[in-house]
This record gives C-alpha cells, structure tokens and sequence, in this order.
C-alpha cells in the first residue's frame, strides 16, 4: 500500500491488475475521457501501456472501501515536459499525475476530489514535490472542475497537445504549487 485516506487506498500495480484495466479500458463510458473510445484496451495493450513503462512512472491501482476502482499514476516531469510546460528555468521538483476512475458508478460522488487531493497531499510530503501538474482536455469541464476544487490552477494552454479519438485537443496545464 502506498498510502490510505479515510475510505481511499492507493496501492502499485500489480501483474494481477490487468484484467480490471482491460475491464476499465475497454468500457467506452471510461474511454470517451481516458484513451478514447477509438482505443479499446486489450490485454496486449494493457502490458504495453501500463507494464512496459519507464521506472520513474508509478502506476497504482485505486481503492474505495475495499473494491477496485480505478487507476493513477505519477512521475517528475522530464525535460521535453519542462520545456513544453514553461518549466525549463525552474529549479523545482515537479510532478505529473493521470488518472481516472474506472467504475462508473463511483463517478460524481466526490471520490475523484479526494483522490487528487490526498495524491497532492502525498507527494508534497513523501516525495518533497514542489509542483503537481495535469494536462486535462480543455473540453473535459467535470475534471477541470475536480481539478480546481482541489486548488489546481489553469497556467496554460496546451493548443493540440493531445491526440484523442483521431483528433489533436487543447488541453489546459494545471499546476498545484506549494
């Protein structure tokens, strides 16, 4: 386990967790925010994506009162990040996280609110992170919403920064400082 908060566990993934992410992943209520609806997730994809991956990303799986919900990772932004986020002469450690809940019924119940909130919380005080940084689709208004609830701030905007259900979005830098 990684850390709890109230009813929240975050724990790392394991090899065992890739049936929920291909259950998760492969559900088009998840994809239309997360990969996309264009991107089922199979098996296959699922070890590529979330197994095969630099040592520096911490993938971890999401628990609410005991059940598997969903999945979040965090990583320091490297240099190609630095310098596309406006970070470059910034001697600070800053962090990315992504995530997203996979059980739709959880969905607008305040747990993604907590979720980021106490990842915030954990890597401010385990991992002495400066800055927590996310790059939501600028369309995607309920995560930009949570994200803002949990004092993240729009800093800039990101013009076609991702590609989503063949189409390149704008996305919105939003950081938490310290």
């Amino acid at each position: 386990m990684l850390y709890k908060k109230d009813k929240l566990v975050i724990r790392k993934l394991k090899e065992a967790d890739k049936n929920l992410l291909v259950k998760w992943l492969s559900d088009p209520c998840v994809l239309q925010y997360y990969e996309g609806r264009d991107r089922p997730h199979d098996l296959e994809m699922v070890t590529a994506h979330f197994y095969h991956r630099p040592s520096n990303v911490t993938g971890c799986i999401i628990e609410f009162e005991g059940h598997s919900i969903g999945y979040i990772q965090f990583y320091p932004i490297d240099e190609e990040e630095r310098e596309e986020y406006g970070y470059q002469d910034v001697d600070e450690k800053i962090y990315g996280t992504d995530q997203f809940i996979g059980e739709v019924g959880y969905w607008n119940s305040g747990i993604g609110q907590q979720l980021v909130r106490s990842m915030i919380e954990y890597l401010v005080e385990k991992e002495k992170v400066d800055r927590v940084v996310m790059d939501p689709q600028a369309w995607n208004k309920r995560a930009i919403a949570c994200y803002e609830k949990c004092k993240l701030r729009k800093v800039k905007e990101l013009p076609k920064h991702e590609l989503h259900e063949g189409v390149w979005r704008d996305c919105w830098l939003m950081e938490y400082k310290k």
